[in-house]
């Protein structure tokens, strides 16, 4: 009588199953990876049509308008489209402004300051209060695509959108969307909505002292308030007075005018800062030649205020 081992044949059948297992889980996995290789250059075709469309489209949403948590503030949803301002329609003086507060490098760099970006590492490295290296550029990415989370990795997607929406855009339809999609305080989105709020009028009507209090609160305008300003919102604010001085080389206000300019340039309180974005990478680097300004002396903040300007409120 032949002597059949079992154990044997049950173990072969085991065998056969789990060959069979992981020969459908491998078909499984590569269909998978094929299915998300497609996902994914889908998503970036479509991310890549979506930021060419932007160009010429005005967005009617951020993902920080999305975020917002309406109820709360008490308002109701709306779209950037309805108060949207063109950038010929933009008042000079508020994009001095902003450039004055945020960027001063705008008009030079591709999208990103690598220099700031530095100099930011090396104040981490020493352990100091790290100062905020964005672009107004990457502002406009983080505030249109992404969220305000502070890591790496939503770093390093912002610089790359920023890099992107540089090259594809040009700096003065970043500097439309930008002051359209800002927040200048709670629910308050875009420069046509802001001006209405705070000061009655039509953005194309702000005054200089106007567009500068609002440039100072774009750092971290859920604290700060445009109207009624606060001790530090006017240090701020003249501090970027000065700053829009240095950068066009228009002489303003009571601050110090260049000599060469003073037979020709208004002084009092009178005077309307309307200089053009005109030789924009000569402003920026070097300030108007009539004035032998240079950007890199933008005047800073009196060290005697609290804590001052440059040590407070300013993005991750």
């Amino acid at each position: 009588m032949d002597y059949i081992d079992f154990e044997h044949s049950e173990n072969e059948e085991q065998k056969t199953d789990l060959r069979e297992i992981a020969s459908k889980t491998w078909v499984y996995t590569k269909k998978t990876m094929k299915w998300a290789s497609i996902s994914f250059v889908g998503f970036v075709l479509i991310s890549f049509l979506v930021l060419v469309s932007l160009k010429w489209v005005n967005p009617s949403f951020t993902a920080f308008t999305l975020q917002e948590d309406w109820e709360e503030i008490g308002v109701e949803r709306y779209s950037l489209k309805e108060r949207w301002v063109e950038y010929e329609d933009i008042p000079q003086n508020i994009k001095w402004a902003v450039v004055a507060s945020e960027d001063q490098k705008f008009w030079e760099h591709p999208g990103i300051d690598l220099v700031a970006i530095a100099e930011a590492y090396q104040e981490m490295e020493k352990g100091e209060r790290v100062r905020g290296a964005s672009t107004i550029t990457q502002q406009v990415a983080k505030n249109l695509f992404l969220s305000s989370d502070k890591n790496f990795v939503r770093k390093g997607a912002e610089a790359g959108l920023a890099l992107t929406i540089d090259a594809l855009w040009g700096k003065e339809r970043v500097l439309e969307i930008y002051l359209n999609i800002a927040e200048f305080g709670p629910g308050v989105y875009g420069i046509g909505k802001a001006s209405d709020h705070f000061f009655d009028k039509e953005a194309e009507f702000l005054k200089d002292d106007e567009s500068a209090r609002m440039a100072a609160v774009l750092p971290n305008p859920k604290r700060m308030r445009v109207e009624p300003a606060s001790p530090y919102v006017k240090e701020r604010k003249d501090w970027i007075l000065k700053n829009m001085m240095n950068l066009s080389g228009i002489a303003y206000y009571n601050y110090p005018e260049p000599e060469v300019m003073q037979d020709s340039v208004q002084t009092d309180s009178s005077f309307t800062f309307d200089a053009p974005f005109i030789n924009r990478i000569q402003i920026s680097r070097v300030g108007l030649s009539l004035s032998g300004i240079s950007s890199d002396r933008t005047e800073k903040p009196d060290s005697s205020t609290t804590d001052s300007v440059k040590n407070r409120e300013f993005r991750f």
